[in-house]
């Protein structure tokens, strides 16, 4: 291209700005790529070297005034977006003996994953739930949650759990409404465990509707979550991408227990050697027990208890385990699913 036809190019680009208007023919092949172009970059976070700062924020800030006293864990290659990948949010939410996360709801949904202490709990429209390592609790869109601790006197001690959410998601679309209650705790109408006796049998009440999609069930007990998996491996064919890897679901539909969020618990057996593969969900993985290493694209890691790792969209992704290790994930795949966009390589 001449100096004069570069010239006169840049007095058009700039004439046709002027009414808001760009030439798609200079940034197409950044909005159709051939393959994904994930912003995001493979990223650990070892729990070992950030304890102490969860830890520390309990004396920055209380619960109550936080709202929610979390640690975001940002992918760097999405700096002040408050994501862990394009369309998940993920952080470390402390909560210390005799606090109270006051109550409210949101259009977001979300997840809770306890990673260290127990005996803290979570109340989900009128029924409240005691933590445990390990466990899976849900905070469907829009439904009342807090979250408490006893006091130490009553046996409390400090909690860590997981958040993740589709923030980022709901950001996108323009969808996101907030409410707080007007007090800290909502009313309990229901015993605990109420929930898991009329869902989590393998039964359902006579006349319940599947609804909007949300599993009933909200809270998947870690106890029962291992145990199928241990069950599993000792009869099951291994897989020789996943190990033993079975997914949660909503009881009333078979789907996922929330619409844009699925979750996973696997395990990897002393020795595996995982094949590599890549999938078009971004998923992020929290590891409850064992070590390993895992490789993301050309980016290796080593995993121990409670570190968390992301893995974006379309990277090769390949799991080893130097002993039994049990890895909880979760993922956007039931959007890109529900879209048609949901693609799977496996070499």
């Amino acid at each position: 291209m001449s100096n004069t036809q570069s010239a006169s190019r840049q007095a058009y680009y700039g004439e046709i700005a002027k009414h808001n208007l760009s030439p798609l023919w200079e940034s197409l092949h950044a909005l159709v790529p051939k393959e994904p172009r994930p912003q995001a970059v493979p990223t650990i976070w070892k729990y070992a070297h950030l304890r102490e700062l969860v830890m520390a924020s309990g004396e920055v800030i209380s619960a109550a005034e936080a709202i929610r006293r979390v640690l975001i864990l940002e992918n760097p290659g999405l700096p002040g977006k408050a994501s862990i990948a394009s369309n998940l949010y993920a952080g470390l939410q402390l909560i210390l003996p005799g606090e109270v996360a006051p109550s409210h709801r949101h259009t977001q949904s979300a997840l809770r994953f306890i990673v260290e202490g127990q005996g803290a709990w979570t109340a989900v429209d009128g029924e409240r739930t005691t933590m445990h390592p390990g466990d899976f609790i849900i905070t469907p869109s829009w439904t009342w949650h807090d979250h408490g601790n006893p006091s130490i006197e009553a046996g409390g001690e400090p909690v860590v759990w997981l958040d993740g959410l589709d923030i980022p998601l709901l950001l996108q679309l323009d969808a996101g409404f907030a409410e707080t209650f007007p007090t800290d705790t909502q009313p309990i109408s229901r015993a605990e465990g109420d929930s898991w006796a009329r869902y989590g049998y393998n039964m359902l009440p006579v006349r319940h509707e599947a609804g909007n999609g949300n599993s009933p069930i909200f809270n998947y007990p870690y106890a029962r979550s291992r145990e199928a998996l241990y069950s599993l491996s000792r009869t099951g064919e291994i897989d020789a991408w996943d190990g033993f890897k079975l997914r949660y679901a909503n009881p009333a539909t078979g789907g996922y227990p929330m619409p844009t969020l699925a979750t996973f618990m696997q395990l990897l057996p002393k020795g595996f050697q995982g094949k590599s593969y890549r999938i078009t969900d971004s998923t992020v993985f929290s590891v409850v027990e064992g070590r390993g290493k895992v490789k993301i694209g050309e980016t290796k890691f080593e995993f121990a208890p409670r570190d968390v790792f992301v893995a974006p969209s379309w990277q090769q992704v390949s799991l080893e385990a130097e002993e039994d290790a049990v890895l909880f994930s979760y993922s956007n795949r039931p959007v890109l699913a529900a879209l048609g966009l949901l693609r799977e390589e496996r070499k």
